[in-house]
């Protein structure tokens, strides 16, 4: 089975026109305006291979659930009735017939593909090509529950290879000293403590990944989830901590995505001193031996959205 092409990604903003030009003006992102049947504007972003859709939150095309945040993948199908029928998954009754410029489409039932909407549409005309600020979609962050599952369904299933697995934890180090007028200082390391982790599967679909991020507490009493101090860049244990509450407000889903760029130490302060509101100004450790920076979900009606600095 071929790995699938990736048509857009839908993005439930609160203020179409402000995260537009957030992310086509401060990004340099070609752009061009869709239309659902109704006659709303949809605008489209090309970003690498496949493009973001923008839908106001609310809307009734992206159904009953529609909060701010990254909301559904669509995978691109010629004959979108017949790839939705070869699956064998439930589809979903509220996903509309014809989708973006009309395009015949179809939707998976959220509960059959892991919480993950993905919608399969035909190919959509995309913006013409300017890398500008960013190079592709680096990934799509999933809050998951069971990882095991994710990987049955979108990699056995749909034929997204899985591209890497890892784990990430951040311990706490306690170092005791002993100091004597007269044999000297003694320093003496206690094992590391666990304060949070995430079992992490990366399953690549068109030219990025499904990031599934699913938390782990190898040690539950001495966890703390807290986030840093406004201000303070995040770390490992806020990450986790944020994906734990992400599912218990609103279940597994998706969660964020991720924009690949050749320098995120310039670009992070650059955003800032142009307006745009940010959690990071400068990279810090991410998974796959990159940088990572996010931006504040406020800057872009409400999609939480991170830079991500990597070699391939």
């Amino acid at each position: 089975m071929s790995k699938p092409a990736l048509a857009y990604v839908g993005l439930a903003v609160n203020g179409i026109d402000a995260a537009t030009s957030a992310l086509a003006d401060l990004l340099r992102l070609p752009s061009r305006d869709a239309v659902l049947g109704d006659g709303t504007r949809v605008p489209l972003l090309r970003v690498g291979d496949t493009a973001l859709a923008l839908f106001e939150a609310g809307h009734p095309c992206l159904g009953s659930d529609s909060k701010p945040g990254v909301h559904h993948v669509a995978i691109a199908a010629d004959a979108p009735d017949a790839y939705a029928a070869a699956q064998g998954l439930p589809l979903d009754e509220q996903c509309p017939e014809a989708g973006i410029d009309g395009v015949a489409q179809r939707g998976f039932a959220p509960s059959a593909t892991c919480g993950v909407r993905v919608r399969v549409c035909e190919p959509l005309a995309l913006p013409g090509i300017d890398r500008g600020e960013v190079e592709r979609i680096d990934h799509l962050g999933v809050a998951s529950t069971d990882n095991a599952n994710a990987t049955e369904v979108f990699s056995r299933r749909l034929g997204c290879p899985v591209e890497s697995t890892q784990t990430d934890m951040e311990v706490r180090m306690a170092v005791e000293s002993f100091t004597s007028d007269k044999y000297g200082v003694v320093y003496h390391s206690r094992p590391p403590e666990p304060v949070g982790g995430l079992r992490v599967s990366f399953l690549s679909i068109g030219d990025c990944e499904l990031e599934f991020l699913q938390p782990f507490d190898p040690a539950p009493d001495s966890a703390d989830d807290s986030a840093p101090a406004p201000g303070r860049p995040g770390n490992t244990r806020g990450d986790r901590g944020a994906i734990g509450r992400y599912i218990e407000r609103r279940g597994p889903g998706l969660h964020h995505i991720a924009l690949k760029t050749p320098d995120i130490n310039r670009l992070l302060p650059e955003l800032a001193g142009r307006g745009l509101r940010m959690i990071d100004l400068e990279g810090r450790p991410g998974s796959r031996r990159a940088l990572i920076g996010f931006v504040h979900p406020a800057a872009l009606g409400g999609v939480l959205l991170h830079f991500v600095q990597r070699d391939e």
